[in-house]
């Protein structure tokens, strides 16, 4: 069963650090794309940060360059998203997800395509007061 669990959510003041865990199970490919979304209430969900499974490339947001670092653990099959110096509008509903399989020459897409996301968590809530 091919299935995507988050953790770490949680309620924290400005200015705080919180670490997101997706556990990734039941995934046979090597090279695909897994990333962060999030949503806020009656907003769209948005790209957070995203990596290339087959290689380490990340991309961000510009709201969350230098505040936020995703990483993999290979071993664990695990995804983290770290986030340091938290502001209110972090505030949302925060989401792990991968892809199919993807080639290297197309891992850009991994930051700028959504839709190539099809494989979904069930999110994690992130609450920061200011």
């Amino acid at each position: 069963q091919v299935q995507l669990v988050e953790s770490g959510g949680g309620s924290v003041q400005a200015g705080g650090s919180l670490r997101l865990s997706c556990a990734a199970s039941g995934l046979t490919y090597s090279r695909y794309c897994m990333g962060w979304f999030r949503q806020a209430p009656g907003k769209e969900r948005e790209g957070v940060a995203q990596i290339y499974t087959g290689g380490g490339s990340t991309y961000y947001a510009d709201s969350v360059k230098g505040r936020f670092t995703i990483s993999q653990d290979n071993a664990k099959n695990t995804l983290y998203l770290e986030m340091n110096s938290l502001k209110p509008e972090d505030t949302a509903m925060y989401y792990c997800a991968a892809s199919a399989a993807v080639a290297a020459w197309a891992r850009y897409l991994c930051g700028e395509r959504i839709d190539l996301y099809n494989l979904w968590g069930q999110g994690t809530q992130v609450t920061v007061s200011s």
